[in-house]
């Protein structure tokens, strides 16, 4: 792979089209090959300026913002080449396509991953006129996953997913014995590290987030829950759970660290964390759908040997 790199400063006029974008993201868009922390190095370093000023990363442009991107060494990036990912198919009609996605697949190429389902499924499917995410799972969370194969679809199922109206279903193993309540409703504040990760916290005036626990199992180590998403923040479960004290096991973000090395060594090498059941009105024809995904072997086999 040849490094390029810019000699001089590059001054860019921001149009209609990234009006309201936040800087960084702004910067990740136009800066492809380079390191998110990088990125925010030279941010914080000042090195970008936007009207000749300094902007922290969350500043949002303005149309006619003239923004100072300072040199900074690219790669040239190699072609990739996509694999087919071959993802079981729960149900298909000509307007949807629900697939039951693995843990450690990506929904979508980013954050340091080539490619994932939606960029999968769009090469196996070249004669696809429409292919497009209607929620997303994190990487390492197994279960349904809906893409829409029309955008009327789409639009529908967007605004069922903001009101409410898809009841989402999730199976969680949690460290100890669940004490914690049958609904939590703690705000939450979604933000970003200084080497670019994005987390979330439990913060007073963020956004409104509500999960209703059901307690399936438990002994003095472990519990297995049942969890209906009442909205759908980012890492909404994961950071929940950890906050009432019982993190998801194989969490790398929020979990419980010490715990997560010891589980390794019986097998625990993923996010306990599952999409299991999917029920809503379909957003075309309103025909009622129930959509479920089996227990994944690994999580079944913890529960046979932890909780009997």
């Amino acid at each position: 792979m040849n490094d390029l790199s810019k000699s001089r400063a590059e001054w860019l006029e921001v149009g209609e089209e990234s009006a309201a974008q936040r800087i960084d993201n702004f910067l990740l868009r136009r800066l492809k090959g380079v390191p998110k922390s990088h990125v925010y190095r030279v941010l914080r370093s000042g090195q970008v300026r936007v009207n000749s000023g300094r902007v922290k990363p969350e500043y949002r442009l303005q149309v006619g913002d003239k923004v100072r991107v300072p040199p900074i060494r690219t790669a040239v990036p190699k072609p990739v080449v996509l694999r087919p990912l071959r993802l079981p198919v729960v149900f298909e009609d000509p307007s949807l396509l629900v697939i039951d996605k693995p843990s450690g697949v990506a929904v979508h190429g980013g954050s340091g991953v080539s490619y994932g389902v939606i960029e999968s499924l769009r090469a196996e499917r070249p004669q696809a006129k429409f292919l497009e995410l209607a929620h997303r799972l994190d990487r390492d969370t197994s279960g349904l996953l809906i893409i829409c194969k029309k955008r009327s679809a789409l639009v529908e199922l967007h605004r069922m997913l903001r009101e409410g109206e898809v009841d989402k279903r999730y199976f969680a193993i949690v460290r100890g014995r669940w004490s914690g309540p049958a609904e939590i409703r703690e705000a939450l504040h979604k933000y970003v590290t200084a080497s670019g990760e994005r987390r979330v916290s439990v913060k007073e005036g963020g956004l409104q987030a509500v999960t209703k626990v059901s307690l399936k199992k438990s002994s003095d180590d472990f519990s297995v829950l049942d969890l209906r998403l009442m909205t759908g923040r980012t890492h909404q479960i994961r950071v929940h759970l950890a906050h009432a004290g019982h993190p998801v096991l194989g969490d790398d973000k929020y979990g419980d660290f010490e715990l997560n090395r010891k589980m390794a060594k019986q097998g625990v090498r993923r996010l306990f964390l599952h999409a299991e059941r999917l029920s809503f009105r379909h957003p075309l024809s309103g025909a009622a759908l129930a959509l479920r995904s089996s227990l994944p072997k690994d999580m079944k086999s913890f529960i046979d040997g932890h909780l009997r």
